[in-house]
């Protein structure tokens, strides 16, 4: 009787992760924790005012400068006859105009071309967090999913194992095994036992992770979990539009457009003026007007310094562009390299090490009933079997994981 509830126990556990998660005051769907992710991630909302802020940053690109307000008193006397007098002097009037100064074209095509490229590195930075939130909150949901499944499991598993281990005394009280014995199998007791630890504390991560995300302080798990069929060639064709790349090709462009406003400040820019001079009644009033002209005469030692440095940036960014696209698909081809020795230990503990697991149980089982084997080789041979068993649970756990990550981190927005 004990044996067969042994049996039952140990092959429940195998299908313990399609088990839904145990309720909870604010269960969340797989569906339902990305789109509370989305909506309360604090980094997709400054994004969202870093955008906002491009935008409107963008409506004054180009724009030209505040006009200037000049006041003054011109031609004031201050030595011979008329000096320290207003009406002495001819020439001597109050002055009110105004100035505007206009950068030249190039200029300000530049500061509009540097707005637009801000507003692509806001879309880029909030694509990329968008992608990091929709990561973040599936590996920690699928985390935490699998990790209550396996810590039900063994549970299950440990629940069916101790009439076992309580029976182990009495055998070597009986005669049937060493004293010796019975320590080994306190022992693999107390392995089992760690692993329960590990795994508690392995479901407070992953609820921590999955509050992180969606910013539920109850946040639980409910729902099977989601499949995804990982395929290295869509994989590998989608690096080119990786949102880590959008983000370092929009500072690209926005290095490639300092480059052009250092080479704008090589034209002259201008300015024009308008005042009204006051004299005294007798003389009468005057009108001046006037340009300014800026002279880059001396662009060898200023203005070819800054070109020759926002070149050098340019080219850096560009170098680093390669260097980042080169590191994603370094990191693509470990993962999916890591995810086929994963899939493949996970099969093999499916197809081999569960089921010679479960056949020595069973042989052990039987050689016990003949009076061939005692209680303790029975209960080493059902504690094999419990190890082999969550050891296919953690494998398939992390199959799972990596498929999500690399299914998302890697994958196209369009998929």
């Amino acid at each position: 009787m004990i044996l067969s509830k042994i049996a039952a126990a140990s092959l429940s556990a195998v299908g313990a992760l399609a088990a839904s998660s145990v309720s909870h005051a604010a269960p969340l769907t797989y569906a339902a924790a990305l789109a509370a992710a989305e909506t309360s991630s604090p980094n997709l909302q400054a994004r969202s005012l870093q955008m906002e802020g491009a935008r409107a940053a963008a409506r004054a690109a180009g724009s030209l400068p505040d006009p200037k307000l000049a006041l003054g008193l011109d031609n004031f006397p201050i030595s011979g006859p008329p000096a320290g007098r207003f009406n002495g002097d001819s020439m001597t009037m109050a002055r009110i105009g105004f100035v505007q100064d206009v950068p030249n074209g190039a200029k300000r095509s530049a500061e509009q071309a540097k707005a637009v490229t801000a507003i692509a590195a806001a879309g880029a930075a909030e694509r990329l967090s968008l992608r990091e939130v929709h990561v973040g909150a599936a590996v920690a949901w699928i985390d935490l999913n699998y990790a209550k499944a396996r810590l039900k499991a063994l549970d299950d598993l440990l629940a069916g194992l101790a009439p076992l281990w309580r029976a182990t005394p009495s055998a070597v009280t009986s005669g049937e095994a060493r004293p010796a014995q019975s320590l080994e199998a306190q022992q693999m007791r107390a392995d089992l036992e760690d692993r329960r630890s590990e795994l508690v504390a392995i479901v407070g991560r992953s609820r921590a992770e999955l509050i992180r995300w969606t910013g539920d302080p109850d946040a639980d798990v409910a729902g099977p979990a989601p499949s995804f069929e990982v395929d290295p060639g869509p994989l590998r064709a989608a690096i080119e539009r990786n949102p880590l790349l959008g983000a370092q090709d929009a500072m690209t462009r926005q290095a490639e457009t300092d480059v052009g406003l250092a080479q704008a400040g090589k034209r002259p820019d201008w300015s024009w003026e308008l005042a009204y001079q006051r004299r005294d009644p007798m003389f009468g009033d005057m009108v001046s007007a006037g340009v300014t002209i800026s002279l880059p005469i001396f662009a060898s030692r200023r203005q070819d310094p800054i070109i020759a440095s926002k070149v050098a940036a340019a080219g850096q960014a560009r170098a680093e562009r390669e260097a980042l696209r080169r590191e994603i698909v370094a990191q693509l081809e470990t993962g999916l390299a890591d995810h086929l020795m994963r899939h493949d230990q996970w099969r093999r503990s499916v197809d081999v090490l569960v089921p010679l697991a479960k056949q020595r149980a069973d042989l052990e089982t039987a050689s016990y009933g003949a009076g061939r084997a005692g209680l303790t080789d029975v209960v080493q041979a059902f504690t094999q079997l419990a190890n082999a068993q969550l050891t296919l649970l953690d494998r398939e756990a992390a199959v799972a994981t990596d498929a999500a990550r690399l299914s998302l981190l890697y994958g196209s927005d369009d998929q």
